[in-house]
Parts: structure tokens; sequence; C-alpha cells
């Protein structure tokens, strides 16, 4: 009888599932790096979107699939971080296999984190959780009053352009796409440019349209990053529209449409530094201007540019709030003819 244990969170409602991979008895993953252990759980020839088959993948099928999990689903795996600098490391896991960044996860990471003792914090003010991620080391500013959470800030890898106004033809239309990279590679399309609205109701023709996009894009170097493979190509692509700005910046509403066809229900963490890279190189955005970034589902991240930057690009924090949903002991009986499950 296999049993996993894991801490579930919601961030602006995008679920995420945290295995902290000592505690379930997981043997360690290889490597002397989160970079490295990440490449490990992708396997030899294997991609991020198509991870080899290994013990350790197993178990993100088993907790990602449905019936324990479902085709959103997201989580990661809790490992050793980098060196003593941070708290802990982390691989990102969803559907399809494996990420180097995720936002939302990195503020649950950090709620997780505190509310769990693991990292110490006051009941009033401010505790850094320190993160090593396989794009690098990020922080989670844990927010919190009255001795409960109530908010994260994220602090992400810096930020830079990759490419600007790429034409990409799509089944509804061309459309001019931006591409930058913010700890994964992000590109940007107004989902006007194909004749669609942020909405629900669009959602299959947003996610189409995504899917068409990243794959036209396959090639394009604008989507490599300096680091390497492991960081390169279109992870998400970001349809956004604008909504009238606020006092303290723009005001835009998104769906980001990531791996192979999976909708992110939060305004995406990584995703919303990638836009404040493309509104600073615009002039739309600077220091002490917020952008309000929203999701889909109506939920709000709020993003920012922290000056004066790095050497690397652009540095941004985006803040949001995250909430433990549940705890979970789950089992597969070897008895049990659909293993690890399915997906629809």
């Amino acid at each position: 009888m296999t049993a996993v244990r894991t801490v579930d969170y919601h961030t602006a409602g995008e679920p995420f599932r945290i295995v902290d991979t000592a505690a379930a008895g997981l043997p360690p993953v290889p490597g002397d790096t989160v970079a490295e252990r990440c490449s490990t759980a992708i396997g030899p020839g294997g991609s991020g979107t198509a991870p080899r088959r290994s013990p350790l993948d197993d178990v993100r099928r088993l907790l990602v699939q449905e019936p324990r999990g479902h085709a959103g689903m997201y989580g990661g795996f809790v490992v050793p971080p980098d060196d003593d600098g941070a708290h802990f490391g982390v691989l990102f896991w969803h559907k399809d296999g494996y990420s180097t960044a995720c936002g939302h996860g990195t503020m649950a990471l950090g709620a997780w984190a505190v509310d769990a003792g693991r990292v110490a914090a006051p009941d009033d003010g401010d505790a850094q959780v320190r993160i090593d991620v396989p794009s690098g080391r990020v922080t989670a500013t844990v927010h919190r009053a009255g001795g409960r959470t109530t908010g994260v800030t994220f602090r992400n890898v810096a930020a830079r352009v990759g490419a600007r106004k790429v034409p990409v033809a799509t089944t509804l239309g061309l459309a001019e796409v931006d591409i930058a990279h913010a700890g994964a590679c992000y590109a940007s399309v107004a989902a006007r440019d194909l004749g669609l609205e942020v909405t629900r109701a669009a959602l299959p023709e947003l996610v189409r349209a995504g899917q068409e996009i990243r794959a036209a894009l396959a090639a394009h170097p604008g989507t490599w990053h300096p680091d390497g493979p492991l960081l390169s190509g279109v992870y998400g692509v970001v349809l956004h529209e604008e909504l009238p700005g606020t006092p303290f910046g723009p005001h835009q509403r998104n769906v980001t449409v990531f791996a192979d066809g999976q909708i992110d229900r939060s305004p995406c963490g990584s995703g919303t530094s990638a836009r404040l890279a493309l509104l600073a190189e615009d002039g739309r955005i600077g220091p002490g201007e917020d952008l309000l970034h929203e999701s889909v589902t109506g939920t709000v991240f709020t993003g920012r540019v922290v000056p004066p930057g790095s050497l690397d690009g652009l540095v941004t924090e985006v803040t949001g709030t995250a909430y433990r949903t549940g705890e979970h002991l789950f089992v597969r009986d070897p008895q049990d003819a659909l293993g690890a499950g399915f997906l629809l």
C-alpha cells in the first residue's frame, strides 16, 4: 500500500499541494542544487511537460491525476535548499510535469512554512521565507496580524524582456506576442487582438489560442534563456485585457494558459512578474506604482517594480493571499486497477 501525506493550500484560487519529501519518507532526489534535482525529476531525454517515468514521477501522477487530483492540480515536492541561505527548496509540478517557477506556489509555501512553525514568525509583523526553486532563490514575505497569516509577498528572480511584437498566426487571426522571462518564459498577447475577452465563457477559445501560440514559438530565439534549456521555451501564455486604471497604476485581467493547456485560476505569480517587465519597458509602470492584476476567476494580485533592479533584469514583487484547504493521506491500493489514476 502506497501512502503519501500532503498539505493543501490555495493562492487566489489556484491549488497547491505540498509534499515534504523527507517527512513523507520519499527517497532523496539526486542533485547538488534544486535545478539539478529538477533535471533529475524530469529524467534523461525528458522535458518539463513530458518527464520520464520514475518512482518520484509516479508520486506526482498519483497526486495530480483523478480520482485524487484533477487536470488543474498544482503542487510541489519540498527538498533540501542549495545552501544554508534558504530555508528549503521545492520542485514544482502540475498535470503534465515540472516547472521552473511558480509564484502562487511560492506564496503558498511561505504561508505553510510559517503556519506549520517551520519558520518562526511574529504574531504581528512580517517573516521572510527563503526558498530555492529551479530558476533561483526567491523570497516569500509572510504578513501576520493577530497571530494569523493575512497575506504573502513574493519577490521573484529578476525578470527581463526576451522579444517584442512577434507575429504569430492562430486560427483566430494574427497576434503580436511579447516574450518575457520571469523564472519561466511567458508569452503575452492582448486577448482583443484575437477577438476575445478574458471571461469564463471564452475559456475554450482562450485555451486553444494559448496552445497554438506556445507551439508556434517553440523555436523562437526570444524564448531562449542564457542559463540553458531548463529555463528556455515558452511555459505559459498570458492572454490579457485592459481595465480602467487605478490611482496607483494599471489594471489588467488575464488568463494564463500553461504547460499543455492548463488554466491558472489565480492571476499567475511569475506571469505577473513577466507582465511587469513588459509594462516597465513600455513606461507604463515604475517605482511606487502598482499593477492590479485580476484572474479570470476574479481574484487579485498586486504587482510592483522594486528599485534599483539587478544586473540580470527587473526585480518584482507580487502580493496575494494563501489559505490552507486541507491535509490529506492519499493511498494507492495495489489491487486498484486504476493505479495512479487518469486525466480527462
